[in-house]
This record gives structure tokens, C-alpha cells and sequence, in this order.
């Protein structure tokens, strides 16, 4: 879609400010389908209106629940249709938790870990329990 040479949206430089995404960021959005393809004014410089940057807003929110960008491509695809979406957008986000908490217990786990190695160290008269908790796991075959 062309827009004349006084047509309103922002360019490139106005959405970036506004969303806060780098100029390459929103040329990549576009190239992998994020953004349906940016209207240009006669001389080929996007403008950007206020849907693009909706969706832009939606993009960034989504990366910010920790769901990649094919995963966002889904959820884009879902709200872009005119049906009942909410079981499919569930069961996205029902993985995506289950993510989330198996990542947490692991990085409880690491928490726990580095304060007892911390706490050894601190008492450790000779040598450092630190490396050697290392130099255990990596020479554990």
C-alpha cells in the first residue's frame, strides 16, 4: 500500500522513538511477518499508523511474558482472526508457564547452590570450595 507524498504515519524514526524498537528491529518485524507490510509514501519511506504500532506494543509485551518470536507470530495470527480464539491462546500460554516454572525450580536450584558454595567459601581456611565444586562437575565424566 502507497500512501501519498503528505499521507499521514509516523516514519521510521517517529515509531522506533515511540515503541522503543530499534529502525532495524521494525525492518526485521516486517521481513519475518511480524507486521503486515508497511505502507510507503511515493519516495519508499515507510509510515507507520497507529495499528502498526498497536501490534508493535502487543510484540513487545508478548517478549516481555518470555514468549519468542514464533510463538508471538501465533498469537498475532489468533487475535487476527474474527473467532473464538481463547483455547488456543490458553493452551500457548499454559506451555509457556509450564516453561517459566521449570526454568524458576532450576534457577532455585542454582540460588541454593552459589549460597552454600558462598557460605563454604567464607569458612574455607585453605583452597576454595568454589573451583572445586567446578573442577568436580567438570571432570565428572
Amino acid at each position: 500500500m502507497n500512501l501519498d507524498e503528505h499521507a499521514p504515519g509516523m516514519t521510521i524514526r517517529e515509531a522506533s522513538e515511540r515503541t522503543g524498537l530499534s529502525a532495524d528491529t521494525l525492518r526485521y518485524y516486517e521481513r519475518i511477518g511480524l507486521l503486515s507490510r508497511i505502507a510507503r509514501n511515493p519516495g519508499g519511506q515507510r509510515r507507520y499508523g497507529n495499528a502498526d504500532i498497536a501490534r508493535l506494543g502487543f510484540v513487545k509485551r508478548a517478549q516481555a511474558m518470555d514468549f519468542s518470536l514464533d510463538e508471538i507470530g501465533q498469537l498475532l495470527a489468533l487475535r487476527d482472526q474474527d473467532v473464538d480464539v481463547r483455547a488456543d491462546v490458553r493452551a500457548l500460554t499454559e506451555v509457556k508457564l509450564a516453561q517459566i516454572e521449570q526454568r524458576i525450580e532450576t534457577l532455585t536450584q542454582l540460588r541454593d547452590e552459589l549460597h552454600e558454595l558462598v557460605d563454604a567459601c567464607r569458612h574455607s581456611e585453605s583452597g576454595c570450595p568454589i573451583i572445586a565444586r567446578m573442577d568436580n562437575i567438570a571432570k565428572t565424566p
